[in-house]
């Protein structure tokens, strides 16, 4: 096992990224701009913190925490922009807000 593996921060932006296709396979059709922002915006949480994490220097590790924090932010206006087209529900919303919040307070303390 990676050691970013273990982190609880690391699992739980996996987690965003597994959902985040099923979130979005009943949007229409016009939407594909939107779909590919929030899929690549996940994936950039998860593999910033994987990078961040086997960086020996702590001015690097904490670079790369700074950028998966950015991806988390962008990934949350993305489901910002969905809820605001009616794409997605109070629901679906809160769900990958409160997951996104979590990530961001755990990378915060990720030194």
């Amino acid at each position: 096992m990676f050691n970013h593996e273990k982190l609880r921060c690391y699992g739980m932006a996996l987690d965003v990224a597994k959902s985040a296709p099923a979130l979005t396979t009943s949007w229409p059709t016009g939407t594909h701009y939107l779909v590919d922002q929030l899929q690549r915006a996940v994936a950039s949480i998860v593999l910033n913190i994987a990078e961040g994490n086997a960086k020996r220097s702590l001015k690097d590790r904490a670079r790369f925490f700074a950028i998966a924090r950015a991806s988390a932010a962008e990934s949350a206006a993305c489901i910002d922009v969905a809820t605001a087209l009616r794409l997605i529900g109070e629901r679906e919303e809160f769900y990958f807000k409160d997951r996104l919040l979590q990530i961001v307070k755990m990378l915060y303390k990720l030194k």
